[in-house]
């Protein structure tokens, strides 16, 4: 198995922005859409932890017009990128974004009706603090919605897993996308993780050759 290498926690360059912007991320965020709305129940409101360029809030809110959205990041260049993309989607009234840690929320316990979280867990020393908090601010009998990368085992399918799904990206896109497959979790290390907060390890599965997602409702 790959040993994990943490890449930078907060990713705040513009270029860095930019480029993950302009990735292709149209397919990844249908699917999570379509799989987070099988198990939501439309209450609002929703908070999208690690949100970068909100993409998936828009995605959400064009798909549901009821969908009311806070999302959180702890990079101030993503989040001016993404309230371009909300502003050009004109979803400024449904969609709301927030500089915040994730590990550290200063919101009210149970003050959300549903928890969803794309691919934050890999840039997370200690990810099991994000976690904490995202179901502390979850309501009772809401969804808890996580996905994130798979650590692939070796670095041959690291670098196919590269070559498949950002072979037409430019070099620095590349070189992300890989430093993120090698900081991501095992499918072990994250069931552990959910285990610890009390819930079913098996409520966390492989959903795609590169993605794990964990789904509970908070008891």
């Amino acid at each position: 198995m790959l040993p994990r290498v943490l890449e930078p926690e907060v990713m705040d360059s513009v270029d860095e922005a930019r480029d993950y912007d302009s990735m292709d991320h149209v397919e990844v965020n249908r699917r999570f859409v379509d799989d987070f709305v099988q198990q939501w129940n439309g209450e609002n409101p929703v908070l999208d932890v690690g949100t970068g360029t909100a993409q998936i809030p828009i995605e959400l809110c064009r798909r549901h017009p009821t969908a009311k959205v806070v999302g959180i990041d702890l990079a101030q260049a993503m989040l001016e990128v993404g309230q371009q993309n909300i502003q050009r989607a004109g979803l400024n009234e449904r969609i709301q974004l927030e500089r915040l840690d994730a590990k550290a929320l200063p919101l009210s316990d149970e003050s959300f009706a549903a928890v969803m979280s794309n691919s934050i867990i890999h840039h997370l020393p200690e990810p099991l603090v994000a976690l904490r908090e995202m179901v502390r601010v979850c309501r009772r009998g809401g969804i808890l919605f996580v996905r994130d990368l798979l650590r692939p085992a070796d670095r041959p399918t690291l670098e196919g897993l590269v070559r498949r799904y950002a072979g037409e990206a430019n070099d620095h896109q590349r070189a992300m996308f890989s430093a993120s497959l090698q900081a991501a979790l095992t499918l072990q290390e994250i069931r552990a993780l959910v285990a610890d907060l009390g819930f079913d390890p098996n409520s966390v599965a492989a959903s795609s050759d590169r993605h794990w997602t964990w789904v509970a409702t908070r008891p």
